[in-house]
């Protein structure tokens, strides 16, 4: 007969072997489950990626394994980034497959052709590389060029203005000392006072030319358009240029316009004008003459030449006369009170009016600047036809 003891231990190991075997069927279910997703939607990273870079100005590119081209903007594509479907610079080939092996992101500058010929132009480019998930890689190339050309120009133009203020500057202080030793000879005060005078209305001329510079290139510069009559800026510019003609011994003789009318700001135009007889009266000798005139030109512009006997400028030197601060003859220049802007003030205005301004000159001969600026368009004129009854 069987011991109740015996039978009641069989029926409880039984019963946890049970147990056990159901315990061990629920974990092994829940490890195969999937794990549950975070609350909310799923993040289309591509798809953000992509949106992402169509709003960036510079030029973006992403790489996949091997460097193969997976997405390329269109800024990428004009700035020759990208050829062929390929990266076209080892650079930046180099880069990707540092930051591949690295990680993270690094930002250089180059200096990168702009397209494949051997005489091809560079251009500054600010690189960014990013390494991304599945050894993809992010290049960025933004065209720096343009800003670091505006940088080494303000540079430049702060140094020269420096140097240019300088000296009228030192001058005065110079002739103001030498003048108070001097109080008692009326002769060299009426000499020192004189020169002070000259170094003053240069210093003058100087700052005003700056400042017209400086309006000029502004941006923002508005201009009053309208339609002008080319004798009118002629008249005006000779106006202002007649005390200096006078007492040059130069005489300034001009044409007629015959009707033509410029599209312009009148005040600009006669500034530029002025700047040109200005040139043409320091460069010639007395007793020689400057002829201005008027012409209806080439592709709907009216041309104004100011033609002169002076010293006429080397071919060497032509391209440069437009410069700021450039002086064909910096002593003759210093002599007669010229700040080195005046041509740059034209060629700015002459920009700014969607026009040009051209130099011929032979040595010895004279030169001539042609102010070519869009001639004005002049509405037609309206019926006066009356009604019949």
């Amino acid at each position: 007969m069987t011991d109740p003891v015996s039978i009641v231990t069989a029926a409880l190991l039984a019963l946890l072997v049970v147990a056990v075997a159901v315990l061990a069927f629920r974990t092994s279910e829940r490890q195969l489950r999937p794990a549950p997703s975070p609350a909310g939607p799923e993040v289309d990273v591509d798809g953000d990626l992509v949106g992402l870079l169509g709003h960036l100005a510079a030029a973006s590119v992403v790489l996949g394994p091997g460097d193969v081209v997976l997405r390329a903007s269109a800024p990428a594509h004009a700035l020759g980034v990208v050829r062929g479907g390929q990266l076209a610079h080892a650079e930046l080939a180099t880069l990707a497959a540092e930051a591949r092996v690295e990680g993270g992101s690094r930002e250089v500058q180059l200096s990168l052709p702009r397209g494949p010929a051997a005489g091809a132009g560079r251009f500054v480019a600010a690189v960014q590389v990013v390494a991304l998930a599945g050894d993809r890689v992010l290049v960025l190339v933004e065209d720096r060029t343009a800003q670091i050309r505006l940088d080494d120009v303000r540079r430049d133009f702060v140094a020269n203005v420096s140097h240019e203020l300088k000296t009228p500057v030192g001058a005065i202080a110079l002739l103001a000392e030498t003048l108070t030793e001097a109080a008692d000879d009326p002769d060299a005060v009426r000499t020192f006072a004189e020169r002070m005078g000259r170094e003053s209305r240069r210093l003058s001329g100087l700052v005003q030319d700056i400042i017209d510079l400086s309006r000029l290139q502004d941006a923002d510069v508005n201009l009053e358009s309208r339609a002008v009559p080319a004798d009118e800026i002629v008249r005006e510019a000779i106006s202002r240029a007649s005390v200096e003609a006078r007492a040059r011994d130069i005489a300034i003789h001009a044409g007629s316009g015959r009707d033509l009318a410029l599209q312009g700001d009148p005040g600009l135009l006669v500034t530029a004008l002025r700047n040109l007889l200005d040139n043409a009266l320091r460069y010639s000798e007395p007793g020689t003459r400057i002829a201005v005139g008027v012409r209806q030109g080439d592709d709907d512009l009216v041309e104004i030449a100011v033609v002169d006997q002076g010293i006429g400028i080397d071919p060497e030197n032509l391209p440069r006369v437009f410069e700021r601060f450039y002086r064909v003859d910096p002593a003759r220049s210093r002599l007669t009170g010229g700040t080195g802007l005046g041509l740059s003030i034209v060629k700015h205005v002459a920009a700014d009016h969607g026009g040009e301004v051209t130099v011929w000159s032979t040595p010895g001969r004279g030169s001539t600047f042609t102010l070519r600026i869009p001639a004005a368009t002049v509405p037609p004129p309206e019926s006066t036809t009356e009604a019949p009854a």
